[in-house]
């Protein structure tokens, strides 16, 4: 039984506790720190423990530098396909060596890796997987953002943002579905589809935006895939139509969904 962070559904409702939860992260201690700089104070604490013990203690000799600067780097990169050859440039190692600490990573439960949606479709698929750290408050912390205010204006917010809501949704999935994203060489993107049992297929766009506008590349990918139920992920409360069977959902509805899918 794998135990994940807090999720959308497990906090106070509201948009204020939903980006909090979005700055500090689904760790309880983070999430419920008197305030932001206690909060990242944790993180950083906890992100110390991993690379000085926890990570030694699995037998793996790579120094805690190097796989400090790896882990940060993701957090920079956090949901662009893995470039293994540009990272392992970067580290002075070889792409070999890198594929292993993200092994690691993953084999941790600190780091998703996100594959490709394999379609018969007759497309060119992107076929590198979209790596993710898995808890966004870990993001912030390799990147030293401890406010919202910081958190708006830095580049990450927006794939930082997409990671909360993939990481949610993937911890809630029915027994039996399966996730990835859609991506062709055309243009064409979705940022998660999932196959629900028995037969359904869900296309879900995210967007950090409270007026959220699916792109030209969502509509060609739901072209290609022909889901079932389309959404688009914000970060408001309200529940409207964006076109015919296009969706715009909260964070927590779309869970709420998920949830009782599993229920059936």
């Amino acid at each position: 039984m794998e135990l994940g962070p807090l999720s959308a559904t497990e906090i106070p409702p509201g948009l204020a506790e939903q980006e909090r939860l979005w700055l500090t992260g689904g760790f309880p201690r983070s999430y419920l720190a008197g305030d932001y700089s206690s909060s990242l104070s944790w993180r950083q604490d906890i992100i110390a423990t991993y690379l000085q013990r926890d990570i030694a203690q699995l037998g793996p000799r790579i120094p805690a530098e190097t796989l400090r600067r790896f882990w940060t780097m993701l957090a920079h990169n956090q949901g662009q396909p893995f470039n293994a050859a540009r990272i392992a440039g970067s580290l002075g190692v070889s792409g070999v060596t890198v594929g292993r600490y993200l092994d690691l990573m993953v084999d941790l439960l600190l780091v998703r890796r996100l594959s490709p949606w394999m379609s018969n479709v007759g497309k060119r698929l992107v076929r590198s997987p979209k790596v993710y750290i898995r808890d966004s408050g870990l993001v912030h912390a390799l990147l030293n953002i401890g406010t919202l205010d910081g958190l708006f204006g830095h580049p990450v917010a927006g794939s930082s943002w997409e990671g909360l809501v993939i990481e949610n949704l993937l911890t809630h999935l029915p027994f039996g579905a399966d996730a990835g994203f859609y991506r062709t060489s055309g243009g064409a993107e979705i940022d998660l589809v999932l196959s629900l049992p028995p037969h359904d297929l869900w296309a879900i766009e995210i967007k950090r935006s409270m007026a959220p506008k699916p792109e030209r590349g969502c509509h060609l990918a739901c072209e290609d895939l022909q889901p079932s139920a389309r959404f688009v992920v914000y970060p408001g409360t309200e529940r409207f139509s964006l076109g015919p069977n296009l969706t715009a959902i909260s964070l927590p509805d779309l869970v709420g969904e998920l949830i009782r899918l599993c229920r059936i």
